[in-house]
């Protein structure tokens, strides 16, 4: 099976400070991936690099077979990557069923004003995605009246709602209780089984990558230094050292 995203020997430099060094990542369609590592080990950088917001100080990344590295921002979420960052990317002053129509709307890839105006939501779907997010009852709710958990969970539903086919999430449960997290968790492990999306995870939370059951990659110092099963990297030793401590 070819690749969706294919990042190459991809190396970051801010003046003498290496945030990622000759680093290499490959996901399959479909696949649910979550990133561990300390603070500074270069996971946001990654992200950074991957939707655009930096360009590669050398390295290469695929998204399809095509080379998007260096790409702006806007030209690689058309493309169909999109990015939910730790504080929740909503519209406070909008409802909850607003926040859901308007990516909706977006996910032409291409829209326009004219577009985003005149655009048919389709009701059925729109039901379907708050379904999804646990908030049918909170439709005509304002996102700014949402606890922390909801306003999480409805942004990771308008990502759903653009249509992107890599998700980037970065931390989705910060902030959270250790219900609101497990429910997260249920909630990203449906994105790939139910809607076929691949998904990107920066977590800290070890509780909720062994929720998330899926394959990890562990970077430190900016590259990537063990990839396999939550029990895999738990054990090895150079995870141990880097990040996990003592084991136990």
């Amino acid at each position: 099976m070819t690749a969706l995203l294919e990042v190459d020997d991809i190396t970051k430099r801010f003046g003498g400070i290496v945030a990622l060094d000759a680093l290499n990542l490959s996901l399959q369609p479909g696949e649910l991936r979550c990133i561990l590592g300390p603070n500074g080990c270069g996971k946001t950088t990654l992200f950074n690099v991957l939707t655009g917001a930096f360009k590669p100080t050398s390295g290469t990344v695929r998204f399809r077979g095509e080379a998007i590295s260096g790409k702006g921002p806007i030209a690689i979420s058309r493309r169909g990557v999109s990015r939910k960052f730790q504080v929740p990317g909503i519209f406070p002053e909008l409802t909850v069923l607003q926040n859901v129509a308007l990516p909706m709307a977006a996910a032409s890839r291409k829209p326009t004003l004219r577009s985003l105006i005149w655009h048919k939501i389709d009701p059925a779907r729109l039901a379907e995605l708050l379904d999804f997010a646990g908030l049918t009852d909170k439709a005509d709710v304002l996102a700014s009246d949402l606890a922390h958990g909801e306003k999480q969970r409805l942004e990771i539903v308008m990502l759903l709602a653009v249509d992107a086919d890599l998700l980037l999430l970065d931390e989705p449960t910060a902030g959270m209780s250790k219900g609101e997290t497990a429910t997260i968790a249920a909630l990203i492990r449906r994105l790939t089984s139910e809607f076929g999306k691949t998904v990107l995870v920066i977590e800290h939370d070890m509780q909720f990558v062994l929720d998330l059951d899926c394959r990890i990659t562990v970077m430190a110092r900016g590259t990537v230094i063990a990839e396999g099963t939550y029990d895999e990297v738990r054990n090895n030793p150079q995870v141990i050292e880097c990040y996990l401590g003592q084991a136990s």
